[in-house]
């Protein structure tokens, strides 16, 4: 993330075998001015590009995690394939497993995944770079700036990075989407595809969260069938 050389991360000063160690950040209160020149700079992040939709960071080698959820890492050409198969189904049927996820609601999730696997909401924008999991959690306000923590990085769509910031509420929000947009050159009509980029995160929590998230994820689902 750091190496593309836009949006602010955390300095990692030492890594252990079980252990990793970070600069401390001294917080302070989001400005206008600081969210706007995040979603400019998150942009610039993303068009640092990746190998592939999929794909670990640079020397990087098997999954990676989510919370304390395993995440896959398997380089794919096409973001809906790698979006149903790597990022929903997954924790679908797992959530199912659990009783999060109603027999009812898993279907409709596996029919909008057939849908997006096989490709009817792919566009021409090559993999990002994106943060993987970009809740507010981990983007830290200070006097510089805001600052991004704990990083699920990987080749991913920008979009999907938006989408869990608008899914869990950030300071200044729409701020930082309008700077982004325009950063990125985003098409008009972008926003409708949020819901569509929530239901990976949704499906995490619903694995570790509970079935309340198993049936807001099985509601948007709906809504794009």
């Amino acid at each position: 993330m750091a190496s593309a050389g836009a949006a602010a991360v955390v300095s990692v000063l030492d890594v252990g075998a079980t252990e990793i160690t970070v600069a401390r950040l001294d917080q302070a209160p989001p400005t206008r001015a600081a969210a706007e020149a995040f979603g400019t700079a998150l942009a610039g992040t993303h068009r640092a590009g990746a190998d592939a939709f999929g794909a670990p960071p640079d020397g990087w080698d098997g999954d990676g995690y989510i919370g304390r959820q395993r995440l896959s890492f398997r380089p794919e050409r096409q973001w809906g394939r790698f979006y149903a198969e790597q990022r929903m189904l997954p924790y679908a049927r797992t959530a199912r497993d659990l009783g999060h996820l109603t027999a009812q609601q898993l279907r409709v999730i596996e029919r909008i995944a057939e849908r997006i696997a096989a490709g009817e909401f792919d566009d021409a924008r090559r993999p990002a770079r994106i943060h993987g999991d970009l809740w507010s959690g981990n983007l830290i306000s200070t006097a510089d700036g805001m600052v991004l923590i704990d990083p699920a990085a990987h080749g991913g769509h920008g979009i999907t990075d938006l989408a869990m910031l608008a899914l869990f509420g950030a300071p200044h929000l729409d701020i930082i989407l309008a700077a982004y947009a325009e950063a990125a050159e985003l098409p008009l009509g972008w926003r409708t595809l949020i819901g569509l980029h929530q239901l990976h995160p949704l499906l995490v929590h619903a694995v570790s969260h509970g079935p309340s998230y198993g049936s807001e994820a099985a509601a948007i689902a709906l809504h794009y069938l």
